[in-house]
């Protein structure tokens, strides 16, 4: 299933992406939210699937055109620094023998279409194409073996980065450099878990103004999904609705010679294989 939110007649709404349209998943059984769905465990997925059978029939009714949303606002969303081997080395410093973890703030989520923000005073605005994991059951210790049954799908994201904060200060402020307001554009759709299979094969890449700035595939991170859900649960239990941010190929543009940062009117389609594109610009 493709899960998301579409913006109908001022208000936010649960709906599914069908290959002819989207439809309203409305039931006295389902809440109205895709986070509710998430918090209220399989029973609401499966009411979901058995609606989206139901739109399958034939004469059933389509929407007309929608803004769509970010697909739910997360509780938290914890990202993985250098975690790909090419984005490492072009990162340099020390290998890294645990997760490198900081945090995006819900108020930094925007969806797709979206024109980012730079603040003013950031100068060294950057993009960071990534896959998020969206978390389905609560995961407190779990073991990497069964760190998959946890997880409810997946999504795209950028995780918008101001180099400066994270570079040019004496302590490095990696939290700060990704967590300003719209720094992660997030998106079109929740595809959940069944749909997309083993995340161990998917590939990513992100182009600005149509030229391909980074592609890679998950199969060179350092930090596998089990393993990243296994180690972030010894120490926070996850909830329905967080997400993982996975880390992103190299390409960045703080990295390349001469750098290259995002400016006004820039615009950005990040892809992730099978779980879809999002798009959005620099305002």
């Amino acid at each position: 299933m493709r899960l998301g939110t579409a913006m109908l007649n001022g208000h936010p709404t649960l709906v599914a992406a069908m290959e002819d349209g989207l439809v309203a998943l409305r039931s006295p059984a389902l809440p109205e939210t895709l986070l509710g769905v998430l918090q209220a465990g399989e029973a609401a997925l499966v009411e979901c699937a058995r609606l989206l059978v139901l739109a399958a029939q034939p004469g059933s009714p389509r929407l007309g055109p929608a803004r769509i949303m970010a697909p739910f606002l997360p509780g938290k969303i914890l990202g993985v620094g250098r975690n790909y081997a090419d984005h490492a080395k072009e990162v340099g410093g020390p290998k890294l023998t645990a997760p490198r973890i900081f945090l995006k703030p819900s108020s930094s989520v925007v969806g797709p279409g979206a024109a980012v923000r730079i603040p003013p005073a950031v100068t060294k605005p950057d993009w960071e194409a990534e896959l998020g994991v969206v978390i389905g059951r609560p995961a407190w210790q779990v073991p990497e073996g069964r760190a998959l049954d946890h997880v409810a799908g997946y999504t795209v994201l950028n995780d918008v980065s101001a180099r400066e904060f994270q570079f040019d200060q004496p302590l490095a402020m990696t939290s700060s450099a990704k967590g300003l307001d719209g720094f992660c554009p997030m998106g079109p759709w929740l595809v959940t878990a069944d749909e997309v299979g083993e995340p161990w094969d998917l590939e990513v890449t992100c182009h600005l103004n149509g030229e391909e700035v980074q592609r890679g595939n998950t199969h060179d991170l350092i930090f596998s999904v089990p393993a990243l859900i296994a180690y972030l649960s010894r120490y926070m239990e996850l909830q329905p609705g967080d997400v993982i941010a996975t880390g992103t190929p190299a390409g960045s543009g703080h990295f390349r010679t001469p750098p290259r940062y995002l400016k006004s009117g820039d615009q950005l389609r990040l892809e992730v294989a099978r779980i879809g594109i999002l798009e959005h610009s620099i305002a």
